[in-house]
């Protein structure tokens, strides 16, 4: 019998939660349960695509553990859908130092990947060099040069399976990684150091513990119906008219990563400059292509000066509320993302302190010739401003902003779910361990 340990870091955000299953019969029950929380944090779909790095431990201690762990990875790809504008993945191992088995834009048929991994060998070594092999997969895999699509906003997961604790640092490599939004998913193998899960997990708020039986297939439904308002506030004035196609490119590309179709996700797009002017509502379009056709229509409002203040404000009363199709009220997750490109004439302080304590999250993203310090005012959190030398910049921020959504129904969902039924619904399986607390059941 194994014990294992699997902890979700979506290290692209500082607050998060694990997800912790003990004692299970075999490493092979894990794969399943793992794609059902890609699918539950919307890094991939089979409508999507994803670059998907497995970074092995193949030091000497794992040898008696091979079949499984190679079984385990075998399981996990043959779920997916792969090709050069589906999934890719790549296989590094390492003990002392990283070697690369393939790389990402090795292979662009599922049935060459699986005929490799049928021949994998664990490398071997007594030397666990965790952290080295953390910066040489952000380093030498996740790049443009070995098939990484990162710019093109595609989502970069990086799996690793380990066994005993590093003898280098692990916390510089975690945050580098945080820093380029890839997301980390541990999975620990027999001698896991719970300490050192810990200290990767040492910036998370809150962490699940699951006694498996028949639980994640109710989690994963739960969780998934998750449902998100997403309001973009965009500077339409007559300052940011030339780079407005940058914007409006911008906004379409993050539209077309949300689910609209199943109802799962609304959103809404309201310009300002002197004033606020309401470009569609949360409750106008059910579907991504209608949606998507305002978007690549839009032209700026114009006028000037920006009074983002008084925006923020038109956008509490007017479009986070229930006649518009905010959903609050239904446990929906409310979002709101700023883009601006001037500083305000009026101070945002106090409608971004009302949209906080009315539970919205609120994204910043400034050009040069915006207000630093009104960004930090009008975010809900520092790591949540964003600063770009010009619009036409956008894209260098898209993928760590969309890691932040992607992240946001599951992840704000922790501090609320105490008094949600579902939690009742797990009985004694489902578990609250709040950092540096003691854990206590749910119900």
């Amino acid at each position: 019998m194994f014990d294992y340990r699997v902890s979700c870091f979506p290290v692209t955000c500082r607050k998060s939660h694990c997800i912790y299953l003990h004692k299970l019969l075999s490493l092979l029950q894990i794969p399943r349960k793992m794609m059902l929380f890609f699918l539950l944090m919307d890094h991939m779909t089979h409508e999507t695509s994803a670059d998907i790095v497995f970074l092995l431990d193949g030091s000497d201690e794992m040898q008696e553990s091979e079949r499984l762990i190679l079984d385990f990875v075998r399981e996990f790809v043959n779920q997916l859908e792969i090709g050069p504008s589906k999934v890719q993945v790549a296989l590094i191992q390492y003990s002392a130092e990283p070697t690369a088995d393939f790389r990402l834009n090795t292979y662009s048929l599922k049935e060459n990947v699986m005929s490799h991994l049928s021949n994998v060998k664990l490398k071997g070594g007594f030397t666990l060099n965790t952290g080295v092999a953390l910066d040489y997969v952000k380093n030498n895999v996740l790049t443009t040069s070995s098939g990484s699509r990162a710019q093109q906003g595609v989502p970069q997961i990086l799996i690793i399976l380990r066994g005993r604790k590093s003898e280098d640092d692990v916390l510089g490599p975690v945050d580098r990684l945080r820093k380029a939004g890839i997301a980390l998913f541990s999975v620990g193998v027999n001698n896991t150091d719970t300490l050192e899960m810990e200290q990767l997990a040492h910036s998370l708020r809150a962490e699940y513990l699951i006694k498996e039986k028949s639980d994640f297939p109710f989690v994963k439904e739960q969780f998934s119906s998750m449902a998100r308002d997403i309001v973009f506030l965009i500077d339409g004035s007559d300052d940011v008219r030339s780079k407005f196609s940058a914007i409006r490119e911008f906004v379409a590309k993050m539209v077309d990563s949300f689910d609209l179709d199943q109802g799962k996700d609304k959103v809404a797009v309201v310009q300002y400059s002197n004033n606020a002017e309401l470009s569609f509502n949360l409750n106008t379009y059910n579907t991504r292509d209608d949606a998507l056709k305002h978007v690549t229509s839009l032209k700026p409002k114009g006028g000037r000066p920006q009074y983002i203040g008084a925006a923020l404000q038109f956008v509490r009363d007017n479009v986070f509320v229930s006649t518009a199709g905010g959903r609050h009220h239904e446990g929906a997750k409310q979002i709101l993302v700023v883009l601006a490109g001037g500083r305000s004439r009026d101070s945002p302080r106090g409608p971004a302190s009302m949209l906080k304590a009315a539970g919205v999250v609120t994204f910043a993203v400034g050009s040069r010739m915006s207000n630093s310090a009104e960004m930090q005012v009008i975010s809900s959190d520092p790591n949540y401003t964003y600063s770009i030398p010009d619009f036409v910049n956008l894209p260098r921020i898209q993928q760590s902003l969309m890691s932040h959504l992607t992240q946001m129904g599951v992840e704000e969902e922790t501090e609320q779910g105490k008094n949600l039924d579902y939690f009742n619904n797990l009985d004694k399986h489902l578990w609250l361990c709040e950092t540096r607390k003691r854990c206590h059941n749910m119900n």
